[in-house]
């Protein structure tokens, strides 16, 4: 099912060019650098495949790990988990 946007909170973003070429509408991406399985390198791929795509793809990384926007989670960064929230709410209304 095609979708307006797309909105990911530090997810696994394993996709080629191809996988990634029935996708419809923008992707916003939250990636945490301290994460150590999502990580820089693959998000770097993403990306590259998002623009071999032909896709609009736009990251924030913020200072924090895994997790960082869940409240029941150890790792939750409330500073982080707000700007990460402000940036969606803006792209959903830019997209939607």
């Amino acid at each position: 099912m095609p979708v307006d946007a797309t909105i990911v909170y530090y997810g696994n973003v394993t996709k080629t060019a191809d996988q990634l070429k029935s996708l419809k509408g923008p992707v916003l991406g939250h990636f945490a650098a301290k994460d150590k399985w999502i990580n820089q390198k693959m998000i770097d791929g993403f990306e590259a495949g998002m623009k071999g795509a032909g896709k609009t793809f736009e990251t924030h990384w913020y200072e924090a790990n895994h997790a960082f926007a869940n409240p029941t989670q150890a790792r939750y960064d409330e500073a982080d988990a707000k700007l990460a929230w402000q940036r969606t709410l803006a792209f959903l209304k830019k997209h939607v």
